[in-house]
C-alpha cells in the first residue's frame, strides 16, 4: 500500500532532544526535513519506512529530526487569543467546563468599556454563555469570578499545558521524545 507523503512529518526536537514545541507539536514537512538534512542543519534520529528518489539519490523519510544547534525558547510567549486559551487550559474560568477553541471566546475581567486593557492580567477564557452572562460589569458586581488568577504565562507553562492535548496523530517513532500526561505501562 502506497502512503502518502503528505501523512510523512518529521517531529523537530532541539539539540536537547526535547521537542520545540508540544502544542502546536513542532512538525516540519517532508520537504523541510530533507532541505535540512541537505543543509546539514539536522541530525536524523528515526525515519519512516518511506524512500524518495531523485536520478541520483534514494533517501528514506526522516520521521524524527534533532537540531543541530540548540535554540533557546522565547522565555514570554505573545499575547495571543490561542495563548489564552492554552493557559487556561481551553476551560471556561467561570462555569469551569472545557470547550473546543471554536466554542471559546475571552472575557476582560474589568470590561474595556470601563477602562480594562487587553493584557494577560485582565483577560480570561470564557464560554459565550458566561460571558453573555457576566456582560460589561466587574466580578463583585456579577458575582463572577474567574476560578484562576489570570497571570502573564511563560513559555515552560504554556509548553506544560500543551502536554496534556495532544494531537490525533502520533508517529510510534515519536513516542520515545514525546512526553503526554499518560499512564506509563508497567514493566
Amino acid at each position: 500500500m502506497a502512503v502518502s507523503l503528505d501523512n510523512c512529518p518529521a517531529l523537530v526536537l532541539n539539540a536537547d532532544f526535547r521537542p520545540l514545541s508540544y502544542f502546536p507539536l513542532s512538525l516540519w514537512s517532508w520537504q523541510d526535513a530533507i532541505k535540512a538534512v541537505f543543509l546539514d542543519r539536522v541530525n536524523i534520529i528515526d525515519h519512516y519506512d518511506v524512500c524518495v528518489r531523485s536520478p541520483s539519490l534514494e533517501m528514506q523519510l526522516p520521521s524524527v529530526v534533532s537540531l543541530k544547534e540548540y535554540v533557546p525558547a522565547a522565555r514570554h510567549p505573545a499575547f495571543t487569543r490561542f495563548n489564552v486559551f492554552l493557559r487556561d487550559r481551553f476551560t471556561c474560568q467561570y462555569c469551569g467546563e472545557p470547550y473546543p477553541s471554536h466554542d471559546l471566546t475571552f472575557d476582560h475581567l474589568v470590561p474595556r468599556s470601563r477602562g480594562g486593557r487587553t493584557i494577560w492580567t485582565n483577560v480570561v477564557t470564557a464560554c459565550a454563555t458566561c460571558n453573555l452572562w457576566k456582560g460589561n460589569r466587574l466580578p463583585r458586581e456579577s458575582g463572577m469570578y474567574p476560578r484562576h488568577r489570570p497571570v502573564q504565562p511563560t513559555t515552560y507553562m504554556l509548553q506544560e499545558n500543551g502536554r496534556a492535548f495532544p494531537p490525533n496523530y502520533l508517529h510510534e517513532s515519536w513516542r520515545d521524545y514525546l512526553y503526554w500526561d499518560t499512564e506509563l505501562d508497567p514493566f
